[in-house]
């Protein structure tokens, strides 16, 4: 049964979130005309993390034509990417108190590049965690497991640092990428989650968190009974 391309959704964190104003020594270090040329060591530098982008969405969409063509099921719904842009990347270096340069950026930050896969299930999840896991050119940095052991809010996802090997004219680079992985009810309570986290503290905020977390069990307790249904039609078939 031939599937419909998924929908790879790549969004600048102007899109993704509303962090916080660059601070004063940021906005100069982007706007000083002698940062031109750092500037632009910036922006290849973004070109090399879209390209870690690129190779580990390109690795997610195999994955699943092939788990469809053997198994007749897709465990990714879709997958979007977001990649920070310089002025989000000098933010951190500066709020984290980092050397603004492109060096520092490789060495600090884990998070430039992200990809977030949306699956059916919860089991498609860990299915796609150790297919993933057995790619021999990826090296797996570190994992949290939060559907195991959600936040105490309530948030539930699984997450994973990947370093993935970019295949550049005259070298290959290693490139981190953040990878989530989560299911459509996880993700549509951590996108209102989200939209919380950055309101004002009020006391109606707080009745709407505490409404989320007990939300986020009720959800959890839907995708495993969706899954069991799931597996249950699948064995009368």
């Amino acid at each position: 049964m031939k599937h419909a391309p998924h929908e790879i959704i790549i969004q600048s964190d102007a899109v993704i979130c509303n962090h916080q104003p660059a601070s004063e020594s940021a906005m100069l270090f982007l706007r000083d005309e002698g940062a031109a040329v750092l500037m632009e060591d910036f922006r290849a530098m973004q070109q090399l993390y879209q390209s870690a982008i690129k190779e580990i969405t390109t690795k997610l969409e195999i994955l699943d034509e092939e788990f469809q063509i053997r198994h007749d099921h897709n465990p990714i719904h879709n997958i979007e990417s977001r990649l920070k842009t310089p002025q989000s990347i000098a933010d951190k270096l500066e709020r984290l108190g980092y050397p603004l340069s492109v060096d520092s950026a490789k060495q600090r930050l884990r998070d430039i590049a992200g990809v977030r896969v949306i699956c059916n299930y919860v089991d498609d999840i860990y299915r796609l965690v150790k297919m993933i896991q057995k790619q021999d050119d990826l090296t797996t940095i570190c994992t949290k497991d939060y559907i195991a052991n959600p936040k105490p809010n309530g948030y539930r996802s699984y997450h994973l640092i990947l370093s993935v090997p970019v295949f550049l004219a005259d070298h290959t680079e290693k490139v981190p990428v953040e990878l989530q992985l989560r299911t459509v009810a996880m993700d549509s309570w951590a996108s209102l989650e989200h939209h919380i986290r950055y309101k004002s503290s009020t006391k109606e905020t707080q009745v709407l968190q505490q409404r989320l977390a007990k939300n986020a069990d009720a959800l959890a307790a839907i995708d495993a009974d969706m899954q069991e249904i799931y597996q249950t039609i699948n064995r009368l078939e």
